[in-house]
């Protein structure tokens, strides 16, 4: 059962997806770092795949278990007021009938979107595009025989994967992003892309919604500011699995300091000015009423 406010909660993602103004998603993977975006006032909650893995102990690529997974998500769900749509890689599944009894049982949890993307273990040969088309429209057979509109983020790997020249990975996100579209998909995500040609073709080649990933580190560009996103067309953009590297980063920087000088200077000008971060704390776990 998908219940009303599950329903008014997934009515109100998907237009996001369609306002003039950039939906940005930071992606969290436990309740304390998503109750710290719906804080900052974030409109929406999605999860970072990698993330929820590594703050359990796993690599990412589906090595967790679902089970594992949708334990983190429905504390997330419960935690937060904001949508929430999550990743779910490759679909936790090997064939349509495996991914459809995975997506049934994260809806349950009471999410409103998922990503999911067209490669596994980002293998250079990406999933065959048709049964890929035939995963989306099963997964929006099953949406709307639950009554509600359940958001699908379908992601191509195509540069992320593909050995071609960029004019053949560019034609090849295209061609899958149309077909996705046709499927049944609400918003296509290509990464990792940054050139402002790029991305400007792809919003104008694409016949829907466009979510791009903003990574500054990622190869020799540097992603557009979001007011440049948003110019160019583009709906979406997300953060991936970054903020929780960053994270992962910052705690890896301040021990080797400790080990290293025995000083706390890395520590000191993360939580400068002190006031700040203690109101965002206590806006995470629901201390500033």
């Amino acid at each position: 059962m998908v219940s009303t406010t599950q329903k008014e909660k997934a009515e109100l993602f998907l237009k996001y997806h369609q306002d003039k103004e950039i939906l940005v998603l930071l992606n969290s993977w436990d309740i304390g770092s998503s109750k710290l975006i719906e804080a900052s006032c974030y409109k929406a909650i999605a999860t970072t795949s990698m993330g929820i893995a590594a703050s359990l102990g796993y690599p990412d690529c589906q090595i967790i278990q679902l089970s594992e997974m949708i334990e983190v998500i429905t504390g997330i769900v419960n935690a937060v007021q904001v949508p929430v749509t999550v990743d779910i890689e490759a679909g936790y599944g090997n064939n349509i009938n495996e991914v459809i009894d995975s997506v049934k049982k994260i809806i349950a949890t009471g999410i409103v979107g998922i990503n999911i993307e067209d490669s596994i273990d980002l293998n250079p040969v990406l999933i065959d595009e048709m049964e890929f088309c035939e995963r989306i429209s099963a997964i929006r057979a099953l949406s709307d025989s639950l009554g509600f509109h359940l958001v699908i983020n379908a992601r191509t790997d195509s540069f992320y994967t593909s050995l071609g020249s960029p004019r053949e990975k560019l034609s090849e996100s295209i061609k899958r992003g149309n077909k996705y579209r046709e499927a049944g998909a609400d918003c296509i995500f290509v990464q990792p892309v940054w050139e402002r040609e790029t991305i400007s073709t792809l919003v104008k080649e694409i016949n829907a919604p466009i979510n791009i990933l903003a990574n500054p580190t990622i190869g020799a560009g540097v992603t557009p500011s979001i007011r440049e996103l948003q110019d160019l067309g583009v709906a979406r953009v997300s953060l991936g699995s970054s903020l929780m590297k960053a994270a992962l980063a910052l705690i890896k920087k301040v021990a080797d300091e400790l080990s290293e000088k025995g000083t706390y200077n890395i520590l000191l000008d993360t939580l400068t000015p002190i006031p700040d971060a203690a109101i965002a704390y206590k806006m995470a776990i629901g201390l500033n009423k």
